[in-house]
């Protein structure tokens, strides 16, 4: 049997969010609409990972200054990155000291603790829950790749690292509160591997996963794209991106201009210096959480299919010879606008 879509009865709500990026995220054309940028990779830490623990800290602080909550009233974190671990993380959760679930898929994590956050407060297990994801683009590099001050030459397929953090609170919907946005079902992705092992080509790696989880979603749904406002892919990129709807179209899935977006593709838009776009955990959750949840406030988006993609390599099994297994999960969220809530 095929693994079935989950459908949230009890309006599991996104409530609030913080989102905080690096010096080079400043330049994104949504930089306006994140809560906080740091002014230099190091952000006066004495390490990279330890400047991502930070990221993950300031996110979450900000988060709890706009619901007004203390560390005591948070159920749960569900959270991850992409160093060693999860170090940063799990350094961020010693700080805040509730309890803690690490998650890792990769750069799909943002869209696996939504659906997972989603789950506990739907089944009445959790009240207030923060999930998110993070990265940092020195540290990922240094562990994946080259150092940064290798300064070595990257392919065209190649994709920037984004460096920040993306947090929201998830909460079961009251009379009394005014959700950004609902989660309404979610699928959860199938490991993808097409024998491909480039650790510079990750966009067309993931893209079979992707393709995947959206189909299994409309067919389990029983929707088609003309349901939904936008499908949005977290970091598939411009390579990636491409071939994922391709293969959707071999499926029969086709969209309107405008419809099928890209994290990887508009977070720093058609920048030379970031080859095929940008990835990593942050890039989804820093739009998911800022500009595409202010969206659906606003009821400029009524319902949208938010998609992490995510390369479950790591550099031991890059250094072993193996290929990149690849996974996506997709959120689906509607608007307030949608529901008589005010």
């Amino acid at each position: 049997m095929d693994t079935k879509t989950w459908f949230f009865k009890n309006k599991p709500a996104i409530m609030f969010s913080g989102v905080v990026g690096g010096p080079f995220e400043k330049k994104s054309p949504y930089s306006s609409e994140f809560d906080q940028c740091m002014d230099s990779l190091w952000m006066e830490q004495e390490s990279f990972e330890k400047a991502n623990r930070l990221l993950i800290e300031e996110a979450i602080e900000i988060l709890m200054k706009k619901a007004a909550i203390e560390p005591h009233e948070i159920d749960a974190l569900l959270m991850g990155d992409l160093i060693n671990q999860l170090t940063p993380t799990s350094l961020a959760a010693r700080t805040l000291s509730v309890p803690y679930l690490g998650l890792f898929s990769a750069c799909a994590t943002s869209m696996e603790g939504l659906a997972l956050s989603a789950v506990l407060v739907d089944g009445g297990y959790s009240g207030k829950i923060i999930t998110g994801a993070s990265s940092h683009n020195a540290a990922v590099e240094k562990q994946f790749r080259y150092p940064t001050e290798y300064g070595g030459q990257k392919p065209p397929t190649a994709q920037w690292t984004v460096t920040g953090a993306g947090v929201a609170l998830i909460e079961k919907y009251t009379a009394q509160s005014s959700p950004y946005a609902f989660i309404e079902k979610a699928t959860i992705g199938k490991v993808a591997d097409e024998g491909m092992k480039d650790p510079y080509n990750m966009g067309a790696a993931m893209a079979p996963a992707a393709a995947d989880v959206i189909h299994r979603h409309l067919t389990q749904t029983n929707q088609t794209p003309d349901d939904f406002d936008l499908i949005v892919t977290g970091d598939l990129a411009w390579i990636g991106h491409s071939i994922t709807e391709d293969l959707l179209k071999e499926k029969g899935w086709t969209f309107k201009e405008g419809q099928f977006l890209d994290c990887g593709k508009l977070f720093y838009v058609e920048n030379p210096g970031i080859q095929a776009g940008a990835s990593g955990p942050a890039c989804s959750a820093m739009l998911f959480y800022s500009h595409f949840l202010n969206e659906l406030q606003k009821g400029s988006i009524k319902k949208m299919l938010a998609v992490a993609t995510g390369a479950l390599l790591s550099p031991l099994t890059f250094q072993q010879g193996e290929s990149i297994p690849c996974i996506a999960h997709a959120v689906e969220l509607s608007s307030p606008s949608n529901y008589q809530v005010n």
